[in-house]
């Protein structure tokens, strides 16, 4: 029985989706947006806000956390150094969910992932 067991599995094993939501983590990171299908940046969304909020507090366990899931020290300094600092004053709600429609050929909804800019 799936009783309380949200997870959505996207069509992958286990494996494969951790992967998927690692890679898409990173594209998102480092380019500030993605285009994607509606469950996959639902899918994401958690793991990007987590890595954000460490990345807020910026000393050596949450860029240890953060380069762990990201395994990239690059990337883990730019986040906790730049990314980090335009979201310092905002309490949380760092990504936006824009929807483009569906897909010609498999109807997919696709969406655009991005991070919220201040301005």
């Amino acid at each position: 029985m799936r009783h309380r067991n949200k997870v959505n599995r996207l069509g992958r094993a286990s494996d494969h989706r951790k992967a998927l939501i690692r890679n898409m983590t990173r594209d998102v990171l480092t380019h500030g947006s993605i285009v994607t299908t509606l469950p996959k940046a639902k899918a994401v969304r958690p793991f990007v806000e987590k890595i954000i909020t460490r990345a807020k507090k910026g000393d050596v366990p949450a860029r240890r956390y953060i380069n762990r899931f990201l395994h990239d020290s690059r990337l883990t300094n730019k986040v906790v150094e730049e990314v980090a600092k335009d979201f310092q004053a905002r309490p949380g709600g760092y990504t936006r969910i824009l929807k483009l429609g569906k897909r010609r050929g498999d109807a997919a909804e696709m969406a655009i992932f991005q991070l919220v800019k201040n301005d």
